[in-house]
């Protein structure tokens, strides 16, 4: 799949987690990286450790709540590389435990505003730069709660239907112009959050661990694994698509 020799990629919740998987599997496939998070420390060590392997990676700060700052971190990234091929949006939030009915409208607000308002700004730049090139790439992270229902997190879920919606309407608008755009859908995966939502006791991981066929959580490589199929050549007539990277899950 070594195909990204030249690629710039753009990442967003490249801190940690799955964003810093991610980039980090770009850079081995010979991609210059654009790591952008709100955590400066966070984002400069994904850069660091990048370069320290001998790729090639840039930390630009980004708070996606912030149009501005989208607007910047674009214009920063042609600045630098001079083209945008590749876009991999997956800064998110959860910051949500309870019923509908006992939600609150300051989370609603913040989980809408970075986890869909967030993809929709990202989009909103990329796409213009990302259409002067002859093909290009935009991969979203959902969610499995955006397949189906999460109880207890009505919103988080509602944000991730969200980015699948705006997800299937971006590729069905611009497939004649030679940008996909696809999602990848995760379960849980052995992130910071998973480690919120656990809090190290043995037996929450358990019952998180039996919520999956496969009988354990995923590792933020395996997202990264399908992030770089879907921007590769081999995905090519690939566009509109949510793939899940859930363990079997939503095989049930």
């Amino acid at each position: 799949m070594n195909n990204f020799n030249n690629k710039v990629v753009l990442i967003t919740g490249a801190g940690n987690g799955i964003g810093r998987a991610t980039a980090l599997a770009f850079a081995q496939q010979g991609a210059s990286v654009v790591v952008a998070d709100i955590n400066q420390i966070d984002g400069e060590e994904t850069a660091s450790q990048i370069t320290q392997a001998g790729g090639i990676a840039t930390f630009l700060s980004c708070d996606v709540t912030i149009e501005q700052d989208v607007k910047e971190l674009v214009d920063g990234t042609l600045a630098i590389y001079g083209k945008l091929d590749i876009a991999f949006n997956n800064a998110g939030i959860e910051i949500e435990q309870s019923k509908l009915a006992d939600g609150d409208e300051a989370v609603y607000d913040k989980i809408m505003d970075v986890n869909v308002k967030g993809v929709w700004r990202c989009m909103k730049y990329q796409i213009p730069a990302m259409l002067l090139q002859p093909t290009s790439v935009i991969v979203n992270t959902a969610s499995i709660a955006g397949l189906g229902a999460a109880p207890k997190m009505s919103i988080y879920c509602a944000s991730k239907h969200a980015v699948l919606g705006l997800t299937k309407s971006a590729a069905v608008e611009y497939a004649k112009k030679g940008l996909r755009v696809n999602a990848v859908c995760p379960a849980v995966i052995d992130t910071d959050m998973y480690k919120r939502a656990t809090q190290n006791d043995p037996q929450k991981q358990q019952y998180v661990n039996n919520l999956h066929p496969i009988g354990r959580i995923g590792q933020p490589e395996e997202v990264a694994g399908a992030v770089l199929y879907l921007c590769s050549d081999l995905a090519g007539f690939t566009t509109g698509v949510a793939l899940p990277v859930d363990g079997g899950s939503t095989a049930i």
